[in-house]
């Protein structure tokens, strides 16, 4: 029972993520595209618009990878399939030669009486803005993403994705209905049909550069991002669902290490895992391999990011400047791109997308998520500080904490013999500022939450019944137990 209802809050959960993904700052550039396409036809080709999108989103999210990597086919191709059929439309609407010629196939089908403005057209649009359209990589999306990426597709994967792309389409559809209607009551629109068709297809083309080139990606990350509210909220038994459903272990869990514990201010989470199976490195002497054990005596943050992420766009510009401040005090920053979707696979286009985010230091490519699975990992952006004896000091998922990441890393530098270090910082933290509580689960299992303090301040028993009392002032973020308890791996 527990099981089902556990279940039933996944979807749950998933549904309103992908509300609060609709309404986000990610789907900017689709809403002029959705306006311009709904305005142009019926109620029907808006529906059709948005059928189109959420079902080759929802199909590209969950089999993208898998798909093009059992055809050997390159692994942005869907991406530009998405981006060539928005050109193809656009043009179809500004040049009507053209559009005339792409009906004729659909006319001799009985399919749609033009392609410009009809149900079918709608449809090719929609599918069109759902293989490009690419979302705040929020928990839900993650795990999805995830899934493919490793090849676990499986029932509850597909009905995660279902419910996650039926959030996504309910606000987008009233969008496109209103959009419709207001188009429809506009009599001064009506009697200029053609100039509006053609209007329209200038939006859409433009839009499409837009999407192509990320022209509106500063102001997507200048704004809030709210899908990592949903993250802050999901209860612990749908955590432990999703992290089953992709395959991993809770973070956190490193060996213990043998070498000795030389910054005792900061907790010792255990010793770090290696860069492995790693695709090609970045922005290294020649490209070549960077191993951890190279780095000892340096103080290194491994950053999991991933380029069409959002969340790790608004983290990057703190990262760049922590590496810039300490690098010659001995920080050595590695990012470990894990990726997202298929496109994001391919070397040339992380390599072109660290050359336009100004991304300086080491990148390893992680396309079979082998280092992403050593580190435990779950979250894009993660971050991952290693003192220089190889032990992990501290843990940052999501957006946020990043003052009380700079204050460990300037506590290991000189805790390593640095001295005149530079003045802190100033990046603006864009993070929604309302007070939470960290991520934390009431289990041996997953032992400390992200600023390192252990959930539970109490030493427990594992898995037998034991009273409990609480004396003293614990840190924030903390439970202390009280009374009788039985602490298992995953709950309590």
């Amino acid at each position: 029972m527990g099981d089902y209802w556990t279940m039933v809050t996944l979807l749950a959960v998933g549904f309103v993520a992908g509300l609060v993904t609709a309404i986000s700052p990610c789907v900017l550039p689709v809403l002029p595209v959705i306006f311009a396409g709904a305005s142009t036809g019926s109620r029907r080709r808006s529906v059709a618009i948005v059928v189109g999108l959420v079902t080759t989103f929802a199909v590209t999210a969950l089999f993208g990878v898998l798909i093009l990597s059992a055809l050997g086919l390159p692994e942005d191709l869907l991406y530009n399939i998405g981006y060539a059929l928005l050109l193809l439309l656009a043009l179809s609407l500004l040049i009507d030669p053209l559009g005339a010629l792409l009906e004729r196939p659909f006319a001799r089908l009985s399919v749609a009486p033009k392609v410009g403005v009809g149900t079918s057209s709608g449809l090719v649009l929609g599918a069109g803005l759902g293989l490009v359209f690419v979302p705040c990589a929020g928990l839900i999306l993650g795990t999805i993403t995830t899934v493919d990426a490793r090849h676990r597709v499986g029932l509850t994967a597909i009905a995660l994705t279902a419910a996650y792309a039926l959030g996504i389409a309910i606000p987008l559809l009233i969008f496109a209905l209103a959009s419709q209607r207001l188009a429809a009551s506009w009599s001064a629109l009506r009697r200029h049909a053609q100039t509006v068709r053609h209007v329209a297809g200038a939006i859409i083309g433009v839009m499409a550069i837009v999407i192509l080139t990320g022209a509106l990606s500063g102001l997507q990350t200048d704004l809030p991002g709210y899908a990592q509210s949903i993250e802050n909220t999901v209860p612990a038994g749908v955590g432990i669902q999703l992290q089953h459903l992709k395959g991993e272990q809770a973070p956190n869990t490193f060996a213990k290490c043998t070498t000795a514990d030389h910054v005792s201010t900061l907790p010792d989470l255990g010793c770090a895992a290696g860069f492995t199976g790693i695709t090609a490195w970045l922005n290294t002497p020649g490209d070549r391999p960077l191993p951890l054990a190279a780095l000892h005596g340096k103080v290194v943050l491994v950053d999991f990011w991933t380029y069409s992420c959002i969340n790790c766009r608004r983290s990057l510009p703190h990262v760049e400047a922590w590496y810039r401040a300490y690098r010659t005090a001995g920080l050595v920053v590695v990012g470990v791109h894990t990726p997202e979707f298929a496109f994001e696979h391919v070397v040339s286009n992380v390599q072109g997308a660290i050359g336009d985010l100004g991304v300086t230091y080491p990148v390893a490519v992680d396309d079979d998520y082998a280092t992403w699975t050593a580190y435990n990992n779950n979250y894009w952006p993660a971050e991952y500080l290693i003192d220089q004896h190889g032990h992990v000091r501290h843990t940052s998922f999501g957006e946020g904490d990043y003052a009380a990441t700079e204050r460990d890393i300037r506590t290991l530098l000189m805790a390593g013999g640095a001295v005149n270090l530079p003045a802190a910082t100033e990046v603006a933290n864009r993070t929604p500022t309302e007070a939470t509580t960290l991520e934390s689960y009431l289990g041996y299992g997953r032992p400390d939450n992200a600023n390192g303090y252990p959930v539970i301040a109490n030493q427990v028993v594992d898995d037998a019944m034991t009273t409990y009392s609480w004396t003293q002032q614990d840190p924030a973020n903390t439970v202390a137990l009280t009374g009788n308890w039985a602490v298992h791996a995953e709950d309590a």
